[in-house]
């Protein structure tokens, strides 16, 4: 029984001088993506498929093409053909990539990268600032800060959210194209909405939802990112839409980019949150608490005048 106590007593103190970063990070599970589906996480799997010698192109968009690649490549490996990207055809289609590399391996790291605001070029070169965002990355999530992506790096990436968020969510903009004090900006005219002052970068999808196209002579090239109880998120002033009528799509997936298009004066970004009992509502402590990487509020609990931030 002394024994027993003793070898209890060392081990509890033994943790307890452990530093926390030894403890392993909980990985968020792999997504899952198949034919219909497009965004980043697309992307990221034809760049990868393409390392391994599949021709196609990296579109975001999960075509007849990539599902073809993607059975082809399963077969290859002795996975199940199912043409669909889950947790048994991401670790043997990832490869681990460093500063030093380049290629298709290395765009499909940026692509993800980019999801939680590094910003950078897609060029598939693995220099300084690309290894910068993976060691700002594996810090901010609690992993071996190597500045190498290898298997949990990229679960990490591939399963979290993007766009500098909490998981489920994204900011509109990559978080270089504009400061947190613009998402806290009352709209012109102190109207429920909010205008992001920036030309021709890509916009993201701030959360799941439908994409609905949407054109005006006020919101100019718009969507309309639709919520399955009636709300929705809308965009305006856009130069191009980046997702089809119809799609559905997750946070952080390109929706489009920004522009001049309406009633607009100067490029912006115009964003406005309708809840379903039609009512205009303050995004400002949404986006906010996305920038924060806190859980956004309720939408109905969002003001409806006097987009003030709390």
């Amino acid at each position: 029984m002394a024994s027993t106590g003793v070898t209890l007593l060392l081990a509890l103190l033994l943790a307890a001088l452990l530093p926390a970063s030894t403890a392993a990070a909980a990985l968020p599970a792999w997504p899952s993506v198949s034919q219909g589906a497009s965004g980043a996480n697309v992307t990221t799997a034809q760049y990868l498929l393409r390392h391994h010698g599949h021709n196609i192109a990296a579109d975001g968009q999960f075509g007849p093409a990539t599902a073809a690649a993607v059975t082809s490549f399963q077969s290859s490996r002795g996975l199940p053909a199912d043409g669909v990207i889950g947790a048994q055809t991401w670790p043997r289609l990832v490869v681990t990539v460093q500063q030093g590399a380049s290629g298709d391996a290395v765009r499909a790291a940026q692509v993800q990268l980019n999801k939680y605001g590094a910003g950078l070029t897609i060029d598939g070169n693995f220099g300084p600032l690309t290894d910068n965002a993976v060691r700002s990355f594996q810090s901010s999530q609690g992993l071996a800060v190597d500045g190498q992506v290898g298997p949990q790096t990229w679960q990490s990436l591939l399963g979290g959210g993007g766009g500098g968020g909490p998981s489920g969510h994204a900011l509109p903009l990559d978080r270089s194209a504009a400061p947190r004090s613009d998402y806290a900006q009352p709209h012109w005219g102190n109207t429920p909405a909010i205008d992001l002052i920036v030309t021709n970068l890509p916009t993201y999808a701030v959360t799941g939802g439908r994409v609905e196209h949407y054109s005006s002579t006020s919101c100019g090239i718009g969507i309309r990112l639709l919520q399955p109880d009636g709300s929705r998120f809308v965009y305006c002033h856009l130069s191009a839409r980046s997702t089809a009528d119809g799609a559905q799509v997750s946070a952080g997936t390109r929706v489009g980019t920004t522009g001049d298009t309406g009633n607009s004066g100067a490029p912006h970004l115009h964003i406005e949150i309708r809840t379903s009992d039609g009512l205009a509502r303050c995004p400002q402590n949404y986006l906010l608490a996305i920038w924060d990487g806190r859980q956004p509020p309720g939408l109905t609990s969002l003001p409806t005048s006097g987009c003030t931030t709390g």
